[in-house]
């Protein structure tokens, strides 16, 4: 303790540099319910982590695109642990009974997690878009245009196909352009990922990356499910505040397979 730097009225300490004061005072509860500040410290904190996936992948994608192939599967790695972090928030919103919810319910009004802005743009990275889903963000026009933005954007895995064809197989033309609706399993596409998976030593770095995408998916459709066992704990099968059917919706979105080849591909080989 005597080494350490204690005077910072002209040095910037640990809370100057992470902003704490406006981050530790961004939560604001509008009821008296004791458990409407661990509500929204969940979904804050689940905020942040989206934010940093939003910027890792990104960057995945920037560099699949310049074939920096392990720099990405640096990347898609450590949004696969943002994943597990965001899983396990789950767990303590989970310590929260339908009793303790219905306490402040109500106020909540129509805000729903459904309107995550940063939730929906990581669909859309990840090719799981659909145009009508920009329209709950028409209210904050920067928001709706970014994620019409990424419509015009190839998603990462047309980027990984890309790479693919640049890579000598074989890949349609139309499944690289990009897109405003969800991936859809395409058989000469999966034939390439066969080609790839049935000799992975001659084809290491696109067998890698397809394992990458995966493992992600994986992380993925595990918060799918912590997400509507959570809501079903909690409020059962009430309609979500933002107007959803609550859990028959979220149900559903398990079905949704974000690289539908990658998995077809598996009962090929």
């Amino acid at each position: 303790m005597t080494d350490a730097h204690t005077d910072f009225s002209r040095d910037m300490s640990y809370g100057d540099y992470l902003h704490l004061d406006a981050i530790l005072t961004a939560q604001a509860p509008i009821s008296a319910a004791p458990d409407e500040m661990l509500f929204i410290v969940q979904h804050q904190t689940s905020e942040l982590w989206m934010r940093l996936a939003i910027h890792e992948l990104t960057a995945a994608r920037d560099a699949i695109a310049a074939g920096r192939l392990p720099e990405a599967f640096k990347l898609l790695s450590r949004v696969s642990r943002i994943m597990e972090q965001l899983n396990g928030a789950w767990d303590v919103l989970r310590t929260m009974t339908p009793s303790d919810y219905t306490t402040f319910r109500a106020a909540l009004g129509r805000s729903s997690g459904f309107q995550s802005m940063q939730y929906r743009m990581i669909e859309f990275l990840l090719g799981n878009r659909n145009r009508a889903q920009v329209r709950p963000h028409a209210h904050r026009p920067d928001d709706a245009q970014a994620l019409e933005a990424e419509l015009r954007r190839p998603s990462l895995y047309q980027v990984a196909l890309a790479h693919a064809a640049q890579s000598g197989f074989a890949v349609p033309a139309d499944v690289l352009e990009p897109s405003d609706r969800p991936h859809a399993r395409h058989d000469e596409v999966v034939e390439m990922w066969r080609q790839v998976y049935a000799d992975p030593a001659t084809h290491w770095p696109l067998y890698e990356l397809a394992e990458k995408l995966v493992d992600l998916e994986d992380y993925f459709r595990r918060w799918r499910f912590n997400h509507v066992t959570t809501v079903e704990r909690i409020i059962g099968f009430k309609r979500g505040t933002g107007g959803t059917e609550g859990v028959a919706y979220l149900k559903r979105m398990l079905a949704v397979e974000l690289f539908p080849d990658l998995w077809s591909v598996r009962t090929v080989l």
